[in-house]
């Protein structure tokens, strides 16, 4: 489904990815893992025209999207929840929601029955419907930055750290709801540094170190891999 080849990005002189290859199939679960300053938040922004490359090719189903403007991707079903969640903190959580559905021509009962289903993922937005978004915790914010991805209706969805800074218990509920959704036929690519979590969760896995791609493998490989255990797992 999604093809990187060769792929570098800067800001300005600094090189945050150089040469980076992966590959995504329809179906899968793909994580990447890395330290911070890796370039792991900066494939997905590069995936979602938020950066542009410098060399290298990004490809969704054999299309050429490194050149499109973000809402292009979005409309091609690529959607992101991104790192930090940035949803609209005065805005109440169904005006996030909807604002996920932005580029969608289709039918008000359309968006509505969508609308219902991220309600049913995650029960306490509907509990939480007509609050601000920015009083939420931080799962609830985490688990609405996830829903208005969704709202896209997205074939390949991107999820940039969405454990970052959470309870242990809604840790666990994230990724429990990552299987579902992935579960109903959504392609997931899955950024995360709990390296754990994501290798349990995931398909197959790559290994981001300073801009580069050290190791790629099935995660069941990686989850046993010496290296990978030393350096991500605590082992």
């Amino acid at each position: 489904m999604l093809t990187i080849s060769n792929l570098s990005v800067y800001y300005g002189a600094i090189r945050a990815l150089e040469d980076v290859s992966l590959t995504v199939n329809q179906g899968e679960i793909v994580t990447i893992i890395g330290a911070n300053g890796a370039g792991k938040s900066t494939t997905i922004r590069a995936i979602s025209g938020l950066v542009r490359a410098r060399a290298g090719e990004i490809t969704l189903e054999g299309k050429p999207i490194h050149t499109l403007e973000p809402h292009e991707i979005v409309m091609l079903g690529v959607s992101q929840s991104p790192e930090g969640r940035r949803v609209f903190a005065n805005m109440s959580v169904r005006e996030n929601l909807e604002l996920g559905a932005f580029t969608r021509d289709c039918h008000r009962a359309e968006i509505k029955s969508d609308m219902e289903r991220a309600f049913e993922l995650f029960p306490i937005l509907k509990e939480r419907e007509a609050q601000s978004a920015g009083t939420l915790s931080g799962g609830e914010q985490q688990m609405l930055a996830i829903g208005r991805a969704l709202m896209a209706r997205p074939r390949l969805l991107l999820l940039d750290e969405p454990s970052l800074g959470l309870a242990p218990k809604i840790v666990q509920q994230i990724f429990q709801i990552i299987r579902e959704i992935n579960s109903e036929g959504v392609t997931v690519l899955l950024v995360e540094q709990n390296a754990n979590q994501a290798l349990r969760v995931a398909h197959r896995g790559y290994v981001l170190e300073t801009g580069r791609v050290v190791i790629a493998d099935k995660a069941a490989a990686l989850l046993s891999n010496d290296s990978v255990q030393k350096a991500y797992l605590g082992g």
